[in-house]
């Protein structure tokens, strides 16, 4: 960590660990949704003790007709990470305009510690999801351009900077499904999401312990008049935003790995395993550990190789096209998988993970680093929370959408479909690099 960490502001070191803590949260209590929705919560003599629930159902029956339990708990997985990254926008305006950066995201994390705990409760699950929305929002894009603040323009740190970072929301997202998913799941589902509020709370202790080495706000609290943008500002932000376009079709395919993938694990899965003689199956939360795992593992790797590449690495376009083809291949291999019938082996859903990260580190931290370097200064929030629109749209309400196809296709079809969304999202990049090329530079004071 700390060769990591070497060169870099030490701002960085506690964005790193307070984004370690809340990502364990979040995705432990991501871990444990489906599987709790499915399989506990939705079914009769449960359900009806949910507060709000006759509306939810009469909502999305009204929306996309009759629903199952399995359909149904797509549907509002899907809107949860959607809405999650709908409200980077809010939080983004508020510390720009009203908060600061700091405050915001403090404010989130106490936000969400009230919503994982009130996830304990089984009538509060849709207040509970509210709060952890409207928390999730005012801490994401405050975090993510902090990284991006504390270095000047130009400076070649950055990229790598947002790498490490990324490194931090993935030891917390690997660990939290051997914490939290294994209580929900072996203890008792509310035990599960107790564990993502304790989560949260180490979160809140680590951000305010490096609270000083924090950068400063990018506006002061009291209010200024607005500067307008130029022309060549409103061409850039532009340019950011026809790249939402490809990037929402890529997350709707990346977000399966936490909705229909978990649903794989359950039912399709042979998950046991036999070590020294004794058999077991493996907790199908552990699987949501393998993406973070690689992510892990494989991102110093690949910054050693961009670095030894210097300026003959692919370019930020190029490194988002080879994620998406990554997630395509991921597919189809789950595809012929699914073409074999019965429960495969575990392996495979490794395997899968493992091909459709790889292609995640190509596009996440490169596409995170490009907004924040090509976003005018005075709307650097703002645009840190467009930058995660397409996790809203594709990631949040088009993968649930797509998820309650599930039980109504075969597996492979299934497979096939997502497979294509992804190389479509692939081909639209590659066919928008060069025309945005002009309008996708970095920044100027």
């Amino acid at each position: 960590m700390k060769r990591w960490l070497s060169g870099h502001p030490p701002g960085l070191a506690t964005l790193f660990g307070t984004e370690m803590w809340e990502r364990l949260s979040y995705y432990g209590m991501r871990a444990l949704l489906v599987g709790y929705l499915v399989k506990y919560l939705l079914l009769p003599g449960k359900v009806e003790q949910v507060l709000f629930y006759p509306q939810v159902l009469g909502f999305y029956t009204a929306l996309a007709g009759p629903q199952s339990a399995q359909s149904l708990s797509s549907l509002i997985y899907g809107t949860y990470t959607g809405l999650v990254y709908a409200t980077p926008l809010l939080g983004g305006w508020l510390a720009d305009n009203v908060l600061g950066q700091r405050r915001t995201a403090l404010i989130g994390m106490v936000l969400m510690a009230l919503g994982h705990f009130m996830m304990a409760a089984e009538a509060l699950l849709f207040p509970a999801l509210l709060l952890l929305i409207l928390g999730g929002g005012f801490f994401k894009t405050n975090t993510s351009s902090q990284v991006g603040l504390m270095y000047g323009n130009g400076d070649p740190r950055r990229d790598s900077g947002y790498a490490i970072f990324y490194i931090g929301i993935n030891l917390g997202a690997f660990l939290a499904p051997f914490v939290c998913g294994t209580l929900g799941e072996n203890v008792g589902w509310h035990y599960g999401f107790a564990a993502a509020g304790v989560g949260i709370l180490l979160g809140i202790a680590v951000y305010l312990a490096g609270w000083k080495h924090l950068p400063p706000d990018t506006k002061p609290v009291t209010k200024t008049a607005p500067q307008p943008l130029t022309r060549q500002e409103w061409q850039s932000v532009g340019a950011l935003l026809l790249l939402v376009i490809p990037l929402t079709l890529y997350w709707a395919c990346n977000e399966q790995g936490g909705n229909t993938m978990s649903l794989w694990a359950m039912d399709h899965a042979d998950r046991t395993i036999n070590l020294f003689g004794w058999h077991t199956a493996i907790p199908f939360t552990w699987f949501q550990s393998v993406n973070p795992f690689v992510i892990f593992v494989g991102t110093p790797m690949l910054l050693a190789w961009w670095q030894r590449q210097g300026a003959r690495q692919p370019s930020t376009i190029m490194k988002m096209v080879i994620g998406c083809l990554l997630m395509t291949a991921a597919n189809l291999l789950m595809a012929a998988v699914a073409m074999q019938g019965g429960n495969t082996s575990w392996l495979w859903l490794v395997a899968y993970f493992t091909v459709m990260t790889v292609g995640e580190i190509f596009l996440y931290p490169t596409s995170l680093s490009l907004f924040s370097k090509v976003a005018p200064l005075r709307i650097a929030s703002l645009m840190m929370g467009v930058v995660f629109l397409p996790n809203f749209l594709g990631g949040g309400f088009l993968q649930g959408w797509l998820g309650t196809f599930w039980d109504k296709m075969d597996k492979a079809v299934f497979f096939a479909m997502i497979a294509a969304i992804s190389a479509l999202a692939g081909l639209v990049i590659w066919a928008l690099g060069r025309p945005l090329r002009p309008y996708l530079e970095e920044k100027t004071q």
